[in-house]
């Protein structure tokens, strides 16, 4: 069918009011679409704050947009067949539809200021009708995150509030979603469930030390559902990965020395631990030696005093069945010598526009670090160089990469890049650098690297029950990075970090690692023989039915490289336009067939499930017929409520039903036993 849209240019003054209406024809939305744009003049000035403009489906608002932009007197409003352009003697914005196809519209928005100090775009969020998703990784990972909240918030990766993912990209649940370009110095100031401001401001920690103009430009997708939306954003701006992770990863657990043993570590710790997974009957993919190995940070070899010959060590782990890889930071630390004066005088390190290359991060007090400088071929080549190195001598498999975020730089970096990229390039640059290292490495940060074929570890998580980086924002971030376009997680610690003192009592641990089950790789540091012979049984049947899904993760992997679906979507994947599923923040799927519903509260064995559109199976053979709500399902500790979808029967042939949903999990048990 096709449809129509419209271009309403509405320009009026206390006494000279004029009204300008343009007509457009769109095909790309199931209801006559509006893009209606409003501005107030005065004595052929226009009025501050006075323009915005608002799409509409039907007689609903699905977004509305206020823009503060100052075009002083004498402005000039040229109109096209695609748009409009809006030009003052130091300001100009153009709204211009660039694309209109039977299934999408593509509108941009451009604007340039040479006088603003900054330029706000607000977006009315109508939490009420409409949800949005996407934006940044937080501590606070509400979902949906117009939940979240924002004061003159700078829009890098940084260690602050585990926003090492800031990818500038917004979805709502009515089928919009907003890009905003990799050079805007973006800010984020954001009032929960009202407003949210995408301001462009030039300041630190964006490049300042110039007059050129104020550039902010974005691109609106419209499409008919926010999964139609999300994929055209996929093929378009955010990019799919070129292939996939190393599956042993994926099948059996990783086990880090880190939150159980912390630092420093030894070559004692690695035996015994090793010889503890063997003795309780658990596989491995590998066995990480973390922080703190090296003598001094930034040394890049082993402190021989803990490991006195590492490739004996190496060789005897392999022997008994593991494979070894190693932690790594981007960090010289200004005590260990002579590796940092060696990187100085090179140029390898990030300066400031005052040629220092002080900085911090967590192993290290204020000014007593240097960030390696990925921006530049020649520190990016040493240092590939010198891991290569090490691992050729010490036999390691790979590597555990860390942090990269750009707010580890000096506060004002002068990087190998744009001026504009600034300080983002680090980022980008450093993950592109070590992505050179194989398939079987993990990183923790990002900057538009979505179609890196590695692992994306999920930021540290505290051992708690709490939204404030507990247990219930392992599921909201698997679900906030999937649809910024990294569907290549890796879940951090199972139990969390035990920061502060607080390792994970027995439910959190249990609870946690089937959380983990459906994701798609699990991680161990603390181990279940802390606790009692349960927890390692359970643990064992957990593990168990984690590798039992292993095909099917490795099928929506290599979908996720192809097309660039989701592997870990949230449950409106399946039906986008149930209001209810849209809000669900507990549940997810593993691709379209299964859902997942983990207890997270303390306390709690039974929770309330949400099923979508569809014929679903539980474990035990129930059925049912979605969309429904299973209240107080039981949910004992030895318990992980998950469904299994067939769209192949009807409601009222739920034996059917049965048999299928059996027969996959008999198929997937006799295809690993």
């Amino acid at each position: 069918m096709f449809f129509c849209a419209f271009i309403f240019i509405v320009v009026s003054s206390p006494l000279n009011a004029q009204i300008l209406v343009s007509d457009f024809r769109l095909s790309a939305s199931q209801d006559v679409t509006h893009l209606r744009i409003e501005y107030s003049t005065s004595y052929n000035t226009l009025l501050n704050d006075s323009l915005t403009y608002s799409l509409w489906k039907g007689r609903h608002a699905i977004h509305v947009s206020q823009i503060n932009q100052k075009f002083g007197q004498n402005f000039k409003v040229t109109q096209t067949e695609n748009g409009f352009f809006l030009e003052g003697a130091d300001s100009s914005l153009q709204i211009h539809i660039e694309e209109d196809t039977y299934n999408f519209a593509l509108i941009s928005v451009k604007r340039i200021s040479k006088a603003a100090e900054r330029l706000d775009d607000c977006i009315e969020l109508k939490s009420q009708e409409v949800s949005w998703y996407g934006g940044p990784q937080q501590r606070l990972q509400y979902w949906p995150v117009d939940k979240l909240t924002f004061d003159d918030y700078s829009y890098v990766t940084k260690q602050v509030d585990n926003c090492a993912i800031a990818e500038r990209y917004w979805l709502n649940s009515v089928g919009l979603f907003i890009y905003v370009d990799a050079e805007a110095p973006l800010f984020l100031n954001q009032v929960a469930s009202k407003t949210l401001c995408l301001t462009a401001q030039k300041k630190l920690p964006y490049y300042a030390h110039d007059n050129e103009p104020i550039s902010f430009n974005y691109k609106i997708g419209i499409a008919s559902d926010a999964r139609k939306a999300h994929m055209q954003a996929i093929g378009r701006f955010l990019k799919k990965p070129s292939g996939v992770p190393d599956e042993q990863m994926i099948r059996h657990p990783i086990w880090s020395t880190w939150a159980r043993y912390y630092r420093p570590i030894n070559d004692s710790i690695l035996h015994i631990f090793s010889d503890e997974i063997l003795q309780y009957q658990f596989n491995n993919s590998q066995l990480e030696i973390d922080d703190f190995w090296e003598p001094c940070y930034g040394a890049t070899e082993f402190d021989t005093n803990k490991f006195p010959n590492m490739k004996t060590t190496t060789d005897l782990l392999k022997r008994k069945g593991f494979r070894v890889t190693l932690w790594v930071h981007p960090f010289i630390n200004k005590v260990c010598e002579p590796y940092y004066t060696n990187a100085l005088n090179n140029g390898y390190l990030v300066l400031d526009t005052n040629n220092n290359a002080s900085t911090q991060w967590w192993n290290s007090g204020p000014g007593e670090a240097a960030y390696v400088d990925f921006t530049k071929p020649a520190a990016a080549k040493w240092f590939t160089d010198k891991l290569t190195t090490l691992l050729d001598a010490t036999g390691i498999d790979s590597i555990k990469f860390d942090a990269g975020e750009s707010s580890f730089s000096p506060a004002d970096p002068v990087l190998n890049a744009t001026k504009k990229s600034h300080p983002l390039a680090i980022t980008t640059a450093y993950l592109n650098t070590i992505s050179a290292f194989g398939s079987m490495i993990e990183v923790r940060s990002g900057f538009r690297n979505q179609h890196l074929p590695v692992f994306l570890r999920i930021n540290d998580k505290d051992s708690d029950w709490s939204w404030d980086n507990g247990l219930p924002t392992l599921v909201t971030t698997l679900l906030v990075l999937n649809m910024v376009g990294y569907p290549l997680l890796l879940p951090d610690m199972i139990g969390g970090n035990g920061y502060g003192n607080n390792p994970p009592n027995k439910e959190l641990f249990l609870r946690w690692l089937q959380a983990n089950v459906f994701m798609p790789s699990l991680q161990f540091s603390f181990v279940p023989w802390q606790f009692d012979d349960e927890t390692v049984a359970l643990s064992r049947k957990f593990t168990d039915l984690h590798a039992q899904y292993t095909d099917i993760i490795m099928e929506r992997f290599r979908l996720a490289a192809r097309n660039g679906d989701p592997v870990n979507p949230p449950i409106w994947w399946i039906d986008p336009d149930d209001r209810v599923a849209q809000l669900i923040n507990d549940e997810f799927l593993l691709g379209e067939n299964i859902l997942v519903a983990p207890v997270l509260q303390e306390g709690k064995f039974s929770r309330d499930i949400y099923l979508p559109r569809g014929k679903w199976v539980s474990q035990t053979g129930e059925c049912y017929n979605g969309p429904v709500w299973l209240k107080d399902y039981p949910a004992d500790l030895s318990v992980l409520p998950y469904f299994i979808k067939s769209g192949s029967v009807t409601a009222k042939n739920c034996f059917s039903l049965i048999v299928v949903g059996f027969s996959v999990i008999m198929y997937v048990t006799q295809k690993f036993n």
